[in-house]
């Protein structure tokens, strides 16, 4: 095999160049198109910070023109669209012009988003590949959307554009958007002005929304002009053609517009410069640029090494962008009452930029479907042949929609998940009527509690993310399944609970020390009405309480499900495996849930009752001292779950069971037929699974099957409901002890168990 295809064919990936599989590192013929990328990407965020400041002073239906008769001017001038290829028909005119319409009216949401939001936010949003964007839709809108990576950069893709709406608290940028009665200087943007506060949203709020507008039309649109551009002879004679049919569209439009307005632009030769370098940058370079790369490198890779350069331009531009014409044009805009610092960064914008850069990545890698294939060798005609694993063609992905369906659905079949969901709207409805309220009177103790109440609402979601991920069923990989899930849940929400009652009791103490004046307006009907929220939380979850007491019933419902039991017999020994159902359980996640909502009810009647205080009596030390004693409490009453959760975790024999097994592990040794037995293992996996395994010696002439029923009665009567018995008879241990002296010290181990101690605590010691 190897004279015949030669060492290199069979040196596998880290074989030299005879490797099978492209390698995801550039080569050194594509270095060079990786940096004009990069190069171009850089200028254009410097176009679209150049175009931020012409439209100041320059309406933006000029503005638009102006690009377009600059950009038509060259493309015409360089690729000759009427003297070479062959000629156009009278259909294909029409179908350019509505190319040139649809491309003006495109231009025109993306330069109205950027007069909204700024540059720095346009570049995150509207600078996007085609790839990304369809990659996007596809996972959000079809069945075959790439697997769960594809899934994971559209979440942060969602979550990017969330941060922007909810999280970048830029006063400045809201300032700016404030425009007055009459601010509007043409029927144009007063109708995109009025359409934006018809969204009942800030106008750079609505900027980003038009911005995400624009960016799926840009993308239908270039989709579109596919076949239209094959038809007219290539991509650049339609952009020529097009460029120029727009100028002729829009120059009826300019016209008036300069004849009806009044022009803000003092000088139009001082601006010849910056419109140049608009159009070569924005306009022109990019769209050349791209054409090559796309054709010298794969459109994925285009997509991630452009991506990353103009948002990280972006970001610095943000920061730092100064230029001597940013002044000039200031003083034309007569803005003295602006500060310089437009562009500034909020944490929502930051926080934006990874997720989209994270995203970006993600939804433009090719998809690695059909790749999990091992080389395992050649056929004698020299064909690769692979070894599939059965989850490369079991594996499929659905639709965001089609899968918040399907866990809603199961939501809300099961009694916890029902409750936590229930809980978790009511809590999610009373936050946003607070931030509501608090916008619209301004008032900063409203929004400061909506958003504490949106922080524990993290904590429901996780369990109930964890009450649904529970009953997901086992796979080869997680073959118990998923049901210590609600162990980490619990876990983790308790060492919230641990960390938010320490900060709560430093605060507290440093108030002691020096206690502020509060004003106690709107507290009392804030705390009252979280304290009714929080009193239906904590009748609906009160059965997880209770089970931390060791009450029979609970959370956890648990369905008697059992298989018969069976043997694996070899001539010495054999193996029993059985499931049973448990009568008694503890449901971390739910009590971590509990926990959460008295949590919220204690601080609500602290805030009741200091505020009570401080308006009857003056006493301002009252809320520190009832933050405290609060603190205390939440302490005190998250330290069992943890406790219980990493007793759990660390396989602790369950405490309600110890005297049970210890019982059962006696009426063992009264078996007939069965000499003895060793490494007994038990241990809670689960809210409703106790697990086990045990060994088990029997003589030679007795019947397996029995002894394994005996066995497994006697245990699951014990609470066990998973146990695995592992038979070995008597010839074994003649056998074993010809070999090793292990006969004798098992026989001492057994001696030992019947002599085991047995503590008033419950525990016992071999």
């Amino acid at each position: 095999m190897e004279e015949k295809y030669g060492g290199d064919v069979l040196a596998g990936p880290g074989g030299g160049s005879g490797g099978l599989g492209p390698v995801d590192v550039p080569s050194a013929r594509l270095t060079k198109y990786i940096v004009l990328l990069c190069v171009t990407k850089f200028l254009k965020a410097v176009g679209l910070f150049e175009s931020y400041d012409l439209l100041k002073v320059v309406h933006i239906v000029q503005f638009i023109f102006i690009l377009k008769l600059g950009t038509a001017f060259f493309m015409v001038l360089f690729q000759k669209p009427f003297s070479s290829g062959k000629s156009i028909t009278k259909r294909q005119w029409i179908k350019i012009f509505k190319h040139a319409v649809a491309g003006c009216i495109i231009s025109l949401l993306w330069f109205f988003g950027l007069t909204l939001c700024g540059p720095l936010r346009t570049l995150l949003l509207f600078e996007h590949s085609d790839i990304v964007v369809i990659s996007l839709l596809s996972v959000l809108f079809t069945s075959s959307g790439g697997g769960p990576a594809k899934t994971r950069g559209a979440a942060f893709f969602i979550i990017a554009v969330i941060c922007l709406l909810l999280f970048d608290n830029d006063d400045l940028m809201a300032k700016m958007a404030e425009h007055p009665e009459g601010h509007h200087d043409s029927a144009l943007t007063h109708m995109l002005y009025t359409a934006i506060a018809f969204l009942g949203v800030a106008d750079h709020k609505g900027g980003v929304l038009l911005l995400v507008l624009a960016l799926c039309c840009k993308v239908g649109f270039h989709t579109a002009s596919r076949k239209l551009s094959i038809d007219v002879g290539g991509t650049k004679r339609l952009q020529a053609l097009s460029h120029l049919v727009s100028v002729l569209l829009l120059c009826p439009w300019v016209i008036v517009l300069s004849v009806t307005t009044e022009s803000k632009v003092e000088s139009w030769f001082s601006l010849i410069m910056p419109f140049t370098t608009v159009i070569f940058f924005v306009m022109i370079l990019d769209f050349y640029v791209d054409s090559i790369c796309s054709v010298k490198m794969e459109v994925s890779k285009c997509a991630r090494y452009g991506s990353f350069p103009i948002f990280i331009s972006a970001l610095l531009f943000g920061n730092f962008w100064t230029h001597p014409i940013t002044d000039q044009l200031r003083a034309m805009n007569k803005a003295a009452h602006q500060e310089s610092t437009e562009h500034v960064l909020s944490g929502g914008v930051v926080v934006s930029a990874i997720f989209f850069i994270l995203s970006a990545n993600i939804l433009s890698s090719p998809s690695k479907r059909g790749q999990k294939g091992t080389l395992i060798g050649y056929s004698p005609e020299g064909t690769p042949l692979y070894n599939f694993m059965g989850d490369a063609f079991q594996h499929s992905s659905q639709s965001i929609p089609r899968f918040i369906k399907e866990s809603l659905k199961q939501i809300l079949e099961e009694n916890d998940s029902r409750q936590i969901f229930y809980f978790l709207c009511l809590n999610l409805l009373f936050t946003f009527v607070e931030l509501f309220y608090g916008v619209l009177t301004n008032s900063l103790g409203l929004i400061s509690d909506g958003f504490h109440m949106l922080f524990d609402c993290s904590a429901l979601v996780m369990g109930l993310f964890a009450a649904l991920m529970s009953r997901w069923k086992a796979t080869r990989i997680f073959s118990y399944g998923y049901g210590r899930i609600e162990i980490l849940s619990g876990f983790i929400n308790g060492l919230f609970l641990v960390v938010i009652a320490f900060f709560v009791f430093m605060e507290s103490v440093a108030r002691l020390i020096d206690p502020p004046e509060l004003d106690t307006h709107m507290l009392t009907p804030v705390s009252v009405g979280g304290l009714i929220v929080n009193l239906i939380g904590i009748c609906a979850f009160s059965h997880a309480h209770n089970h931390t007491h060791g009450a029979s019933q609970g959370s956890c419902h648990s369905s008697d499900h059992s298989h018969s039991h069976h043997v694996h017999g070899h001539s010495d020994h054999g193996h029993g495996h059985s499931h049973g159902s448990a009568g008694r359980g503890m449901n971390a996640n739910m009590r971590g849930v509990f926990l959460h909502v008295l949590a919220d009810t204690l601080g609500s009647i602290g805030v009741i009752v200091s505020t009570i205080l401080i308006e009857q009596f003056g006493w301002f030390i009252a809320d520190p001292l009832c933050s405290l004693f609060i603190a205390i409490l939440i302490f005190l009453s998250v330290v069992p779950l943890i406790k219980d959760a990493c007793q759990v975790l660390l396989l602790r024999l369950p405490p309600e069971y110890e005297k049970e097994l210890h019982i059962a592990l006696e009426k063992l040794q009264k078996i007939e037929g069965l000499i003895s037995y060793r490494d007994p293992h038990f241990w809670r996996h689960s809210a409703s699974i106790v697990a086990g395994t045990i060994h088990i010696q029997v003589t030679s002439d007795v019947l397996e099957q029995r002894i394994v029923q005996q066995v497994t009665g006697i245990l699951k009567d014990a609470g066990v409901n998973n146990l695995t018995i592992q038979v070995e008879k008597e010839a074994y241990f003649q056998h074993m002890s010809g070999l090793s002296t292990g006969f004798h010290d098992v026989l001492a181990m057994t001696k030992q168990m019947e002599s085991m101690k047995y503590y008033k605590d419950g525990t016992y010691i071999m």
